[in-house]
């Protein structure tokens, strides 16, 4: 089978084909598309960007009609994440574009009551996370009584995320003679055992094993001390280049900080989690997608999510805990036939989980030479920057370096007094050559200033005058006692 029209889909299915620009079915597609098309139920695994979306959406539209009434879809697509919803909710669009049937798309983090006009004016396709289609059903917004095909796509990562419950209440609200199509990359037996009352007789469409990674991506690791990664990352942009990179950790705060580090270096880098909103994250990668943003920093809840043609290359700056979410990471690169590569940096805490992953991919990763990046540079960096911020943090350093700002401060003002006081002009030759003359000072305050020095003011007779003598205070009164009794003393030897 070298062709869709040997699948068969309907003319118009094969239209559809067209406008997507696809050529050949994938090997997903070439077995899970006649199985759709008889109304069979299936288990369908293959390796991530191998087509699995257009592998369910084609047959499921193709085989079913418009909705009946309002608020009652006839095909619903049920999926973890809101940006695989919206990016399921494209092809179906364009696949639906050709008859005018009314696709919707519903998830959290945006407002409900838009989506709730548009289940009101009619849908016959719903893709929903199965938190806001819950919500929507839960107010009567929605109703499942007319679901003819349910697709619950990456099935395994809903149970990883604990949607089991939400998913067999959404399942049990939806009718028991409807064709149910359970895709994802990876399919185990504890998966099997999960979801096997969810479906009927279901074909298995085995296209991928599981911990098979995609052949067209080439994987790596490099050995790092944890406080050299940023480093390490560096170099590695230098060297591979700064475009078109995801660069995936385990954390969201992780993911806000390297980003934030990322644009010190001088690269366009956006964080992409579950804290950022709905209008943050579909910002963040129609950016990415354009090339507005070259680095996006991903954790893994949004693994799934990218789906973005050409991405250069994947870095794993943090070894994913489950190693099934590795071969999701590495997935975003390598698609539709492109060639790309994935770089995992391994700490000394993290040598258990890079087994895990081996073991589950069964292969042994090698390592990748950096040549930009000298560990023993790296090191002393880091360690002057680890000393640089330990002096910032210590109080006595801290109050040291505030007296010694103030010590600065001090030192500049004396010097500013002083260049001020060189700048006034020196007094005049006529007032120093009246002084030198003896001529009185000018001015009352020059006068009071020569009183206070002892001189005598006009009209006094002589320093043995009392009357003369306008001294206050207690050596006064003696001279002038003294005087009294001199006076005295001449009267009586007269």
């Amino acid at each position: 089978m070298t062709s869709f029209a040997d699948t068969g889909l309907s003319a118009a299915a094969l239209d559809a084909v067209a406008r997507l620009g696809y050529d050949e079915p994938t090997p997903v597609q070439e077995q899970a598309i006649p199985l759709v098309l008889e109304g069979r139920d299936i288990i369908a695994a293959a390796k991530t960007g191998t087509g699995k979306t257009a592998a369910f959406s084609l047959p499921a539209l193709d085989r079913t009609g418009r909705a009946r009434r309002p608020k009652h879809p006839v095909v619903l697509v049920v999926t973890p994440t809101r940006e695989l919803a919206n990016q399921i909710a494209e092809v179906c669009t364009a696949i639906a574009a050709g008859d005018g049937r009314r696709v919707t798309c519903v998830v959290g983090g945006v407002a409900q009551g838009p989506q709730e006009q548009r289940l009101a004016k009619g849908t016959d396709v719903l893709i929903a996370t199965p938190g806001r289609l819950l919500d929507l059903m839960g107010q009567q917004a929605v109703s499942l009584e007319d679901v003819e095909v349910l697709v619950l796509d990456e099935a395994d990562r809903m149970l990883d995320m604990g949607f089991l419950p939400s998913v067999r209440r959404i399942v049990a609200a939806t009718p028991a003679d409807r064709q149910t199509l359970l895709f994802s990359a990876t399919i185990d037996e504890s998966v099997r055992r999960q979801v096997d009352s969810l479906l009927s007789d279901p074909a298995v469409v085995q296209i991928a094993s599981v911990g098979e990674t995609a052949d067209t991506v080439e994987q790596f690791i490099y050995r790092v001390p944890k406080s050299l990664r940023m480093d390490l990352l560096r170099a590695v942009l230098a060297d591979h280049g700064h475009e078109r990179v995801i660069v995936f950790v385990r954390t969201r705060r992780r993911a806000d900080s390297t980003c934030r580090k990322l644009k010190k270096m001088g690269f366009t880098a956006e964080a992409l989690h579950s804290d950022r909103s709905q209008n943050q994250r579909d910002r963040a990668l129609r950016n990415f997608a354009k090339g507005d943003t070259d680095i996006l920093v991903a954790t893994d809840v949004l693994a799934r999510g990218i789906d973005v043609d050409e991405v250069a290359y994947v870095v794993n700056f943090d070894l994913p805990t489950v190693p099934e979410d590795y071969v999701h990471r590495i997935g975003r690169t390598g698609r539709a036939g492109n060639e790309g590569f994935a770089l995992s940096f391994v700490i000394p805490e993290t040598e258990g989980e890079l087994a895990a992953i081996e073991k589950l991919t069964k292969r042994s990763i090698p390592s990748l030479d950096v040549p930009s990046f000298d560990v023993e540079q790296a090191a002393a960096e880091a360690a002057a920057r680890a000393t640089g911020a330990a002096a910032r943090k210590d109080p006595e350093l801290a109050q040291a370096a505030k007296e010694m700002r103030a010590r600065e401060r001090k030192k500049a003002k004396a010097r500013e007094a002083a260049a001020e006081k060189a700048e006034q002009p020196p007094a005049g030759k006529g007032a120093r050559r009246g002084a030198k003359k003896g001529g009185s000072p000018a001015g009352p305050a020059a006068q009071r200033a020569s009183q206070g020095r002892g001189a005598k003011p006009a009209g006094s007779r002589g320093g043995s005058s009392a009357k003369g003598d306008l001294r206050p205070g207690r050596a006064h009164r003696a001279a002038v006692a003294q005087q009294r009794r001199t006076r005295g003393e001449r009267s009586g030897r007269r």
